[in-house]
């Protein structure tokens, strides 16, 4: 399962996301959708947790 985060600017980077969520748990992946046209973020990632109840 993956947590969406949303709303992000696009300076934010994977280091930032880990930074808020390591409070939680260890993070197993953070990813950021790329556009295909740009190549730049899309302003939303998904994070996973190493288990389900951290997420």
């Amino acid at each position: 399962m993956s947590i969406y985060v949303g709303n992000l600017p696009f300076e934010v980077d994977q280091e930032d996301v880990v930074e808020v969520f390591k409070e939680y748990g260890e993070i197993k992946r953070v990813h950021f959708p790329m556009d295909r046209e740009t190549k730049r973020k899309r302003g939303f990632a998904f994070v996973e947790m190493e288990t389900p109840e951290q997420e």
